[in-house]
């Protein structure tokens, strides 16, 4: 209920106050739920979450501050010095966990359990995003792009060597913000249609892990035995996620690149386009393990033993989502 009274403050409001508050209630109530298994990873994870969201509250507040002292208004769609738009720009670039302010995130989501992880990747990007929306007009547009690009670029290389599937999804988000960044910068209302896109298929993934178990690379090979279908799904959802046409992850990104070509920055396209390789490179590696591994036998039973879980509608519905949304993209683009 915090988390979502929050969100919609920030989403309701144009008062920088209200923006505030409704941000620091938003950072508030998803600390119990970091903290909640009482490991000393999940506490330093909460410290961590804590001091990064704080610290960017406060910058905001200071920056619209000066801002009401510099023009007499606390008005999100009034002018905005460029001191103001740059200061709180970069302070929602902290909250988002953007590159270069990236370290804190995957931290974070490896201290939680993964349904905080997921909801820490998903409903706790709503209100930066939200403000980000809200000053569109007024964006220092060079900052954002390149944010955006070495998002995509660090998030793909540093996935590389990554064997926590956690820290994996979390450098995936980071990659995936940098993409919407760089559409919220050529057009909002493509970045509200990737952001709900993300969403989908990240909830999907996450949801896949928890049902399965997987939280290191080699759980991979194992969950073929549970359930076979879900498997499937899971093999789909990562190739969605690394944006492989028939399949909804490959929407955003096309249309992305094909406003970035309309606005004549092919050469920044291009560059958006090979950065996100490396990320493609360790969805495909988690595929291969998923499907084409087998563990070493440690019982002489065919089957490995698990008990029976409960496969939840939601999974299946975003699944099915974060597959099959592509023949619809004449219905979803956005005018």
């Amino acid at each position: 209920t915090g988390l979502s009274t929050s969100t919609v403050i920030v989403m309701s409001g144009h008062h920088w106050l209200l923006a505030w508050i409704g941000l620091e209630l938003n950072t508030l109530s998803i600390l119990p739920m970091i903290m909640k298994s009482g490991h000393p990873r999940a506490t330093e994870a909460t410290t961590k979450y804590f001091l990064i969201q704080a610290t960017a509250a406060a910058l905001i507040l200071f920056a619209a501050t000066m801002n009401a002292w510099t023009t007499g208004q606390w008005h999100m769609t009034s002018h905005l010095t460029s001191m103001t738009t740059t200061a709180i720009s970069l302070a929602i670039m902290l909250k988002l966990g953007l590159a270069p302010m990236h370290a804190w995130y995957p931290e974070v989501l490896q201290g939680s359990t993964i349904t905080t992880a997921m909801i820490i990747s998903t409903w706790q990007k709503i209100a930066p995003l939200t403000l980000l929306y809200l000053m569109n007009d007024q964006l220092p547009t060079k900052v954002l792009l390149l944010i955006g690009l070495l998002s995509a670029l660090v998030a793909g290389w540093m996935g590389l060597n990554q064997t926590q599937t956690r820290k994996i999804m979390a450098l995936s988000s980071i990659a995936h913000m940098g993409w919407l960044l760089v559409a919220m910068t050529l057009n909002p209302n493509l970045a509200l249609l990737i952001l709900t896109l993300y969403i989908t298929m990240t909830t999907a993934m996450f949801m896949s892990l928890n049902t399965t178990m997987m939280k290191t690379l080699t759980d991979l090979g194992t969950t073929w035995t549970q359930s076979p279908t879900l498997t499937t799904l899971t093999v789909l959802t990562l190739f969605s996620l690394g944006g492989l046409p028939p399949l909804t992850g490959f929407l955003p990104k096309w249309l992305t690149l094909n406003e970035l070509c309309h606005t004549k920055l092919t050469p920044f396209a291009t560059m958006l386009a090979l950065a996100s390789l490396p990320s493609l490179y360790f969805y495909i590696r988690m595929t291969y393990l998923t499907v084409l591994t087998i563990p070493p036998a440690t019982t002489n039973m065919e089957h490995k033993w698990r008990p029976h879980n409960h496969i939840p509608l939601l999974l299946s519905t975003t699944a099915s989502l974060a597959t099959l949304l592509l023949p619809m993209t004449s219905v979803l683009i956005p005018i």
